[in-house]
């Protein structure tokens, strides 16, 4: 798990749309898909649930965000050091 992977992962929780995701973190959208699979694979469970073109965020995506947004708000204070 690293962290631009939940960076990603918390980009898509506010957007809840893989296209805006990736605008926003500056990569692909497959780039985004594959991110997410990885963090559900290495989870085993899913974050978000999938309708057709729409996503909806899972009780463990929902357990997951504030962790993962405090994390970054971890490492963003150790770039701050430098």
């Amino acid at each position: 798990m690293t962290d631009r992977k939940l960076q990603i992962f918390c980009t898509l929780a506010e957007t809840l749309n893989f296209s805006r995701t990736a605008e926003r973190c500056g990569i692909s959208q497959p780039a985004v898909t594959k991110a997410i699979a990885s963090l559900e694979k290495e989870l085993g469970k899913a974050l978000f649930v999938r309708y057709g073109r729409d996503i909806a965020i899972t009780s463990t995506g929902e357990s997951l965000l504030p962790i993962a947004r405090r994390i970054l708000a971890e490492y963003s204070g150790i770039e701050n050091l430098k």
